[in-house]
Protein backbone atom coordinates (compact mmCIF):
# COMPACT_ATOMS: atom_id res chain seq x y z
CA UNK A 1 0.00 0.00 0.00
CA UNK A 2 1.47 3.24 -0.93
CA UNK A 3 2.04 5.79 1.92
CA UNK A 4 0.07 9.19 1.62
CA UNK A 5 2.35 12.30 1.23
CA UNK A 6 1.92 13.59 4.56
CA UNK A 7 3.04 10.78 6.31
CA UNK A 8 6.10 10.43 3.72
CA UNK A 9 6.57 13.76 5.40
CA UNK A 10 6.47 13.10 8.92
CA UNK A 11 9.01 10.20 8.56
CA UNK A 12 11.53 12.41 6.40
CA UNK A 13 10.58 14.91 9.69
CA UNK A 14 12.05 12.55 11.96
CA UNK A 15 14.77 10.87 9.78
CA UNK A 16 16.65 7.91 11.19
CA UNK A 17 14.11 8.25 14.32
CA UNK A 18 11.55 5.75 13.08
CA UNK A 19 9.91 5.25 16.63
CA UNK A 20 8.95 8.84 16.87
CA UNK A 21 7.46 8.82 13.24
CA UNK A 22 5.42 5.79 13.96
CA UNK A 23 4.27 7.53 17.83
CA UNK A 24 3.48 10.70 15.40
CA UNK A 25 1.28 8.24 13.21
CA UNK A 26 -0.24 6.80 16.07
CA UNK A 27 -0.89 10.03 18.20
CA UNK A 28 -2.75 11.74 15.48
CA UNK A 29 -4.48 8.95 13.63
CA UNK A 30 -6.26 7.87 16.97
CA UNK A 31 -5.99 11.06 18.35
CA UNK A 32 -9.09 10.92 20.87
CA UNK A 33 -8.30 7.00 21.86
CA UNK A 34 -4.65 8.17 22.61
CA UNK A 35 -5.52 10.66 24.84
CA UNK A 36 -8.21 9.24 26.80
CA UNK A 37 -6.09 6.08 27.14
CA UNK A 38 -3.16 8.51 28.77
CA UNK A 39 -5.79 9.73 30.96
CA UNK A 40 -6.90 6.70 32.23
CA UNK A 41 -3.25 5.42 33.08
CA UNK A 42 -2.46 8.84 34.56
CA UNK A 43 -5.35 8.56 37.06
CA UNK A 44 -5.42 4.76 37.74
CA UNK A 45 -1.22 5.56 38.91
CA UNK A 46 -2.04 8.20 40.86
CA UNK A 47 -4.72 6.73 42.45
CA UNK A 48 -2.60 3.67 43.33
CA UNK A 49 1.07 4.87 43.87
CA UNK A 50 -0.15 8.81 44.37
CA UNK A 51 1.81 8.96 47.62
CA UNK A 52 5.12 7.38 46.00
CA UNK A 53 7.18 10.04 45.58
CA UNK A 54 8.76 8.77 42.27
CA UNK A 55 5.91 8.98 40.39
CA UNK A 56 5.89 12.55 40.47
CA UNK A 57 9.38 12.44 38.73
CA UNK A 58 7.75 9.96 36.02
CA UNK A 59 5.22 12.69 35.18
CA UNK A 60 8.25 15.44 35.08
CA UNK A 61 10.01 13.19 32.78
CA UNK A 62 6.58 12.72 30.17
CA UNK A 63 6.24 16.25 30.68
CA UNK A 64 9.54 17.14 29.46
CA UNK A 65 8.54 16.03 26.41
CA UNK A 66 5.18 16.75 25.61
CA UNK A 67 4.02 20.21 27.10
CA UNK A 68 2.09 23.73 26.38
CA UNK A 69 2.97 26.75 26.10
CA UNK A 70 0.21 29.47 26.94
CA UNK A 71 -0.91 32.36 24.18
CA UNK A 72 -2.48 35.43 24.51
CA UNK A 73 -4.45 36.52 21.60
CA UNK A 74 -2.62 38.52 20.38
CA UNK A 75 0.21 35.95 20.57
CA UNK A 76 -1.98 33.61 18.71
CA UNK A 77 -3.08 36.47 15.99
CA UNK A 78 0.51 37.38 14.98
CA UNK A 79 1.31 33.07 14.51
CA UNK A 80 -1.95 33.00 12.38
CA UNK A 81 -1.27 36.16 10.35
CA UNK A 82 2.47 34.24 8.65
CA UNK A 83 3.17 34.83 5.46
CA UNK A 84 6.04 32.80 5.38
CA UNK A 85 8.02 30.55 7.25
CA UNK A 86 8.85 31.20 10.80
CA UNK A 87 12.22 29.61 12.46
CA UNK A 88 12.69 30.37 15.67
CA UNK A 89 16.38 30.88 16.72
CA UNK A 90 17.41 28.21 19.46
CA UNK A 91 18.57 30.10 22.05
CA UNK A 92 15.38 32.80 22.10
CA UNK A 93 13.28 29.07 21.45
CA UNK A 94 14.73 27.81 24.65
CA UNK A 95 13.76 30.65 26.32
CA UNK A 96 10.27 30.75 25.30
CA UNK A 97 9.75 26.48 25.87
CA UNK A 98 11.56 26.18 28.76
CA UNK A 99 11.97 22.45 28.29
CA UNK A 100 14.83 20.37 27.71
CA UNK A 101 13.56 18.73 24.49
CA UNK A 102 10.25 20.00 22.42
CA UNK A 103 10.94 23.41 22.48
CA UNK A 104 11.14 24.49 18.26
CA UNK A 105 9.13 27.27 17.93
CA UNK A 106 8.95 26.28 13.78
CA UNK A 107 6.21 27.33 11.25
CA UNK A 108 7.00 25.86 8.00
CA UNK A 109 4.52 26.62 5.33
CA UNK A 110 2.11 28.51 7.91
CA UNK A 111 -0.41 28.83 5.10
CA UNK A 112 -1.75 25.37 5.55
CA UNK A 113 -4.09 25.36 8.42
CA UNK A 114 -6.68 22.94 9.32
CA UNK A 115 -9.22 22.32 12.46
CA UNK A 116 -10.60 19.65 13.74
CA UNK A 117 -12.14 18.54 16.46
CA UNK A 118 -10.77 18.41 19.91
CA UNK A 119 -9.81 15.04 21.02
CA UNK A 120 -9.78 15.88 24.87
CA UNK A 121 -13.35 16.90 24.46
CA UNK A 122 -14.19 13.71 22.31
CA UNK A 123 -12.70 11.38 24.95
CA UNK A 124 -15.13 13.05 27.54
CA UNK A 125 -19.06 11.67 28.09
CA UNK A 126 -20.24 15.04 28.60
CA UNK A 127 -18.36 17.78 26.92
CA UNK A 128 -17.80 21.00 26.06
CA UNK A 129 -19.47 22.61 22.66
CA UNK A 130 -18.12 23.28 19.88
CA UNK A 131 -16.10 20.64 19.70
CA UNK A 132 -14.73 21.29 16.22
CA UNK A 133 -11.72 24.01 17.82
CA UNK A 134 -8.15 22.45 17.77
CA UNK A 135 -6.28 23.83 15.18
CA UNK A 136 -2.92 23.03 13.15
CA UNK A 137 -0.40 25.46 11.37
CA UNK A 138 2.07 25.03 9.28
CA UNK A 139 1.72 21.54 6.30
CA UNK A 140 3.28 18.82 8.12
CA UNK A 141 0.57 18.82 10.53
CA UNK A 142 -2.09 20.42 8.91
CA UNK A 143 -1.83 17.94 5.68
CA UNK A 144 -1.61 14.99 7.72
CA UNK A 145 -4.87 16.27 9.97
CA UNK A 146 -6.17 16.15 6.12
CA UNK A 147 -5.17 13.04 5.05
CA UNK A 148 -5.94 11.02 7.66
CA UNK A 149 -8.65 12.73 10.35
CA UNK A 150 -11.76 12.72 8.08
CA UNK A 151 -13.48 11.02 11.46
CA UNK A 152 -12.11 14.10 13.30
CA UNK A 153 -14.14 16.37 10.45
CA UNK A 154 -11.02 17.95 9.71
CA UNK A 155 -11.35 21.07 7.39
CA UNK A 156 -8.80 23.42 5.92
CA UNK A 157 -9.64 27.19 6.71
CA UNK A 158 -7.87 30.84 6.22
CA UNK A 159 -6.10 32.58 8.85
CA UNK A 160 -9.70 34.93 9.07
CA UNK A 161 -11.59 31.52 10.33
CA UNK A 162 -9.12 29.90 12.49
CA UNK A 163 -9.17 33.33 14.16
CA UNK A 164 -12.81 33.48 14.36
CA UNK A 165 -12.51 29.45 16.20
CA UNK A 166 -9.92 31.27 18.67
CA UNK A 167 -11.79 34.20 19.18
CA UNK A 168 -15.35 32.39 19.88
CA UNK A 169 -13.29 30.10 22.24
CA UNK A 170 -12.01 32.99 24.42
CA UNK A 171 -15.61 34.29 24.51
CA UNK A 172 -16.47 30.81 26.58
CA UNK A 173 -13.57 31.12 28.87
CA UNK A 174 -11.51 28.80 27.11
CA UNK A 175 -7.50 29.44 26.91
CA UNK A 176 -4.82 29.40 24.11
CA UNK A 177 -2.34 27.21 24.24
CA UNK A 178 0.27 26.20 21.63
CA UNK A 179 1.37 22.42 22.36
CA UNK A 180 4.61 20.46 21.45
CA UNK A 181 5.75 16.98 21.96
CA UNK A 182 8.59 15.01 21.04
CA UNK A 183 7.01 12.55 19.12
CA UNK A 184 5.46 15.03 16.66
CA UNK A 185 8.74 16.66 15.75
CA UNK A 186 9.21 18.16 19.10
CA UNK A 187 7.61 21.59 17.73
CA UNK A 188 5.06 23.62 18.07
CA UNK A 189 1.63 24.13 15.56
CA UNK A 190 -1.08 22.87 16.93
CA UNK A 191 -2.82 25.39 18.78
CA UNK A 192 -5.77 24.15 21.23
CA UNK A 193 -8.56 26.02 23.16
CA UNK A 194 -8.38 24.59 26.43
CA UNK A 195 -11.38 24.53 28.86
CA UNK A 196 -10.23 23.39 32.47
CA UNK A 197 -13.25 20.79 32.66
CA UNK A 198 -12.24 18.49 29.45
CA UNK A 199 -8.55 19.95 28.66
CA UNK A 200 -6.51 16.48 29.26
CA UNK A 201 -3.31 18.49 29.53
CA UNK A 202 -4.96 20.57 32.27
CA UNK A 203 -6.37 17.40 33.97
CA UNK A 204 -2.68 15.82 33.64
CA UNK A 205 -1.27 19.23 35.26
CA UNK A 206 -3.53 18.61 38.33
CA UNK A 207 -2.45 14.75 38.53
CA UNK A 208 0.62 15.14 39.03
CA UNK A 209 0.58 18.03 41.32
CA UNK A 210 -1.52 15.73 43.57
CA UNK A 211 1.09 13.39 43.70
CA UNK A 212 3.66 13.94 46.36
CA UNK A 213 6.52 15.81 46.07
CA UNK A 214 4.39 16.97 42.71
CA UNK A 215 2.80 20.43 44.03
CA UNK A 216 4.35 22.46 41.27
CA UNK A 217 4.85 19.96 38.90
CA UNK A 218 3.62 21.64 35.34
CA UNK A 219 3.55 21.08 31.57
CA UNK A 220 1.88 24.14 30.75
CA UNK A 221 4.53 27.29 31.00
CA UNK A 222 2.74 30.72 31.79
CA UNK A 223 2.79 33.27 28.55
CA UNK A 224 5.58 35.88 29.91
CA UNK A 225 2.13 38.45 30.66
CA UNK A 226 0.61 39.32 33.95
CA UNK A 227 -2.09 41.46 34.69
CA UNK A 228 -2.27 44.69 35.76
CA UNK A 229 -5.09 46.23 37.66
CA UNK A 230 -6.33 49.92 37.73
CA UNK A 231 -8.87 49.51 40.80
CA UNK A 232 -9.91 52.92 40.28
CA UNK A 233 -12.12 51.38 36.98
CA UNK A 234 -12.91 48.11 38.65
CA UNK A 235 -16.89 47.40 38.54
CA UNK A 236 -16.77 44.62 40.85
CA UNK A 237 -18.45 42.34 37.75
CA UNK A 238 -16.13 40.00 39.29
CA UNK A 239 -15.87 38.34 35.68
CA UNK A 240 -11.80 38.14 36.77
CA UNK A 241 -12.69 35.64 38.96
CA UNK A 242 -15.05 33.82 37.28
CA UNK A 243 -13.15 33.38 33.53
CA UNK A 244 -9.98 32.44 35.43
CA UNK A 245 -8.88 29.03 34.34
CA UNK A 246 -5.76 28.73 37.10
CA UNK A 247 -8.19 30.27 39.99
CA UNK A 248 -5.66 33.34 40.68
CA UNK A 249 -8.72 35.69 40.98
CA UNK A 250 -10.21 35.72 44.21
CA UNK A 251 -11.45 38.56 46.93
CA UNK A 252 -10.50 38.50 50.40
CA UNK A 253 -13.67 39.41 52.76
CA UNK A 254 -13.34 42.94 52.78
CA UNK A 255 -13.83 42.24 48.81
CA UNK A 256 -10.36 43.64 47.80
CA UNK A 257 -8.98 41.69 45.31
CA UNK A 258 -6.41 39.35 45.59
CA UNK A 259 -4.51 38.00 42.73
CA UNK A 260 -1.88 34.83 42.99
CA UNK A 261 0.88 35.22 41.12
CA UNK A 262 2.40 31.76 40.96
CA UNK A 263 -1.08 30.62 39.80
CA UNK A 264 -1.56 32.56 37.33
CA UNK A 265 -0.49 31.64 33.72
CA UNK A 266 -0.97 35.25 31.90
CA UNK A 267 -3.32 33.93 29.64
CA UNK A 268 -5.63 37.50 29.26
CA UNK A 269 -8.69 36.21 29.89
CA UNK A 270 -9.48 38.70 32.73
CA UNK A 271 -8.61 41.92 30.83
CA UNK A 272 -10.36 40.27 27.91
CA UNK A 273 -13.84 40.01 30.29
CA UNK A 274 -13.16 42.83 32.34
CA UNK A 275 -16.19 44.62 32.38
CA UNK A 276 -14.77 48.52 33.28
CA UNK A 277 -11.28 48.02 31.57
CA UNK A 278 -9.17 47.25 34.38
CA UNK A 279 -6.96 45.26 33.56
CA UNK A 280 -4.68 45.20 30.95
CA UNK A 281 -1.75 43.03 30.36
CA UNK A 282 2.23 43.54 31.02
CA UNK A 283 5.02 41.47 30.30
CA UNK A 284 6.99 40.09 33.46
CA UNK A 285 10.36 38.07 33.02
CA UNK A 286 9.79 36.23 35.78
CA UNK A 287 6.78 34.64 34.35
CA UNK A 288 8.75 33.57 30.97
CA UNK A 289 9.45 34.78 27.52
CA UNK A 290 6.29 35.30 25.10
CA UNK A 291 6.37 33.17 22.49
CA UNK A 292 5.77 36.71 20.45
CA UNK A 293 7.01 36.15 16.71
CA UNK A 294 7.91 40.20 16.60
CA UNK A 295 9.81 39.95 19.94
CA UNK A 296 11.70 36.84 18.81
CA UNK A 297 12.80 38.16 15.55
CA UNK A 298 13.78 41.39 17.25
CA UNK A 299 15.56 39.16 19.63
CA UNK A 300 17.44 36.71 16.69
CA UNK A 301 19.00 40.32 15.31
CA UNK A 302 20.68 41.66 18.91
Amino acid sequence: MLLKESTKRVFKMHGWRVDRAVHNWIYFVFYDRYVAAFLAVGRWAVRVFGRVPVLSSLFRMVFDRYHAKVLTRTDVEKILALRGDFFGDPSVSTRVIPFPYANKVLFAEPGWIAVMDCPCRLSRDHSCEPVHVCIAVGRTTAQFWLEHGAKFHVERVGPEKALEIIRDARSRGCITTAWFKVATGGRTGVLCSCCPCCCGGLEAMRLARSTAGGEKTSNIVPSGYVPRFDESLCKMCLSCERVCVFHAMSRDETGKRVHDTDACMGCGLCAEHCQGGAITLGSDPEKGTPLDLDLMRADKRR
